[in-house]
């Protein structure tokens, strides 16, 4: 067990990750997963709980958090009316059924592996924040039929195999299906709760050999409750500025940042 002079830092860190977490999940609707995941690893990893299941508790820990965030930030948007509910009714089954199977996934693999998934998946996330656009259009409404079909599960098997919500696939889907960018953000909060809530009950049941202590199945209590109180706080903030302001400076800015952060991890799995 860390004595309390490491425990204190690492803990002051990971309320400020939790803010920061907690405002991008309202603002640019990409999921504070985004930030949560590496931050675990690295704190855990600094922490003395490295080990081949370290990925899943970072994963379980993140969408824990997103429940939370997700809910906040969903009523947030629902005042103002933005949240496209047609579409999350239409859209939630698939992806519910996606989400539950990511868990059973990533259950399954090593933590590297997981790394690796997530520095790859990462890079592409952050170059389509970079270079993307939002008046790409591939129709002007959202598919059904065999699209839907096969999308929507997508949408929440990758998003568990990151550990964020549906908002870093779902608002780019969106708007690619002409959705206006602001009620894209605000129904993909939705699509957080879509996928977290199933993937955490399977996590509460799943084992690891070495976890921090407060762990139950692969979610750490502690960690998740220290990101919680400043999600609770700092994601109406997000979902406030997003309607007050154009977020598309921020948003190519974190695109950089999330492609160092995904080149990172990769770096690490190479250099094993």
């Amino acid at each position: 067990m860390p004595d309390i002079m490491t425990l204190l830092p690492q803990a002051g860190l990971l309320l400020a990750i939790g803010a920061l977490a907690g405002v991008l999940a309202g603002l640019l609707g990409v999921g504070g997963g985004i930030v949560l995941v590496p931050a675990f690893f690295y704190t855990f990893s600094a922490l003395g709980y490295d080990s081949p299941q370290l990925m899943q508790i970072c994963l379980a820990t993140s969408l824990a958090t997103i429940v939370v965030t997700s809910l906040r930030s969903l009523n947030a948007h629902h005042r103002k009316g933005a949240v496209e509910w047609p579409i999350l009714r239409r859209w939630g089954p698939g992806i519910a059924i996606g989400a539950v199977v990511g868990m059973l996934v990533a259950t399954q693999l090593r933590s590297d592996v997981l790394q690796a998934l997530f520095g790859g998946i990462g890079v592409v996330i952050g170059l389509y924040m970079v270079f993307g656009r939002t008046d790409w259009r591939l129709g002007t409404q959202m598919p059904g039929g065999i699209f839907r079909i096969v999308l929507s599960p997508l949408i929440g098997f990758l998003s568990v195999l990151m550990g964020i919500g549906g908002g870093s696939f779902g608002v780019p889907t969106m708007t690619l299906f002409g959705v206006p960018i602001h009620r894209a953000v605000a129904t993909a909060s939705g699509y957080g709760v879509i996928i977290a809530l199933p993937a955490v009950i399977g996590f509460l049941f799943a084992d690891v050999a070495v976890a921090p202590p407060l762990t139950v199945g692969t979610v750490n209590l502690a960690a998740f409750g220290l990101v919680v109180c400043m999600t609770l706080i700092t994601a109406p903030w997000g979902a406030a500025l997003a309607h007050r302001m154009n977020p598309k400076p921020l948003k190519r800015a974190f695109g950089v940042f999330l492609i160092v952060i995904a080149l990172n991890m990769l770096r690490t799995v190479i250099n094993g």
